[in-house]
């Protein structure tokens, strides 16, 4: 079992975004979705297809920080602000598994590097096809409705 989807969103994904300044309810919505599909919430951090909740490759990581973030040295400011101060230096795509936060502004600059208009927050299919282009081009659109039908809409339909 992965991390509650609600507490996913609201404790790691908005404040990332509100941080970055590139909230929207869709981008939430996106990140949570590629969370589910990439790996249940969280159900397992780490294999052979990348490293923490978004599935992100040591050699994607690498080339976001070369080719995109350092063309960009304020937005890579605050990007490194949320990696761990001495952990990063010796283990940089570890943070990817065990910081929540910096995987997420991670995972979201993949995303705006694509430079794709978001649909909106409610339109899966449009979500879907953002997750198969930007992190699993071999993925079907189904893979991601599947996953947010099975880890996010359960939590949604809880009532406190």
């Amino acid at each position: 079992m992965g991390i509650a989807a609600n507490e996913l969103s609201q404790y790691v994904i908005r404040p990332t975004l509100v941080y970055l300044n590139r909230y929207c309810q869709s981008a939430e919505a996106l990140l949570l979705g590629v969370a589910a599909s990439q790996s249940a919430l969280g159900a397992a951090l780490h294999d052979r297809r990348g490293h923490g909740l978004y599935r992100i490759t040591s050699q994607r990581h690498r080339v976001l920080w070369d080719d995109f973030l350092a063309r960009d040295p304020d937005l890579a400011s605050l990007v490194r602000g949320l990696a761990s101060q001495h952990a990063f230096l010796g283990g940089p795509h570890l943070e990817l598994t065990v910081n929540l936060r910096y995987a997420t502004a991670v995972a979201w600059m993949l995303i705006e590097e694509q430079a794709t208009p978001l649909p909106a927050a409610n339109d899966l299919q449009g979500l879907a096809r953002i997750w198969r282009q930007t992190f699993h081009p071999q993925g079907r659109l189904r893979d991601f409705t599947q996953a947010w039908h099975h880890c996010i809409e359960p939590a949604a339909t809880v009532t406190v």
